[in-house]
């Protein structure tokens, strides 16, 4: 049990140092002067969620819900 218990924190450290640096490679959310323009309706602006920024995002939210389970799995072993 000591064995998975250990396993667990290492991969939790893992995930949390891996989803701190995602967070912070992405982009603000705010438009700044580009929504004046229209310029968020623009080609990339309608396909987002294929480039680098929406791959960050997506393994943003599956970086999350492991650190989540995964903190509740060690506090539920911790009684």
């Amino acid at each position: 049990m000591a064995a998975l218990r250990t396993a667990l924190t290492i991969i939790f450290i893992i995930v949390s140092i891996v989803l701190a640096a995602i967070v912070l490679m992405q982009e603000g959310k705010s438009a700044g002067l580009g929504a004046i323009s229209g310029a968020a309706e623009s080609y990339w602006g309608k396909n987002k969620g294929r480039s680098m920024e929406g791959a960050l995002v997506k393994i943003t939210r599956w970086l999350t819900v492991a650190f989540l389970v995964i903190a509740i799995v060690l506090d539920i072993k911790r009684f």
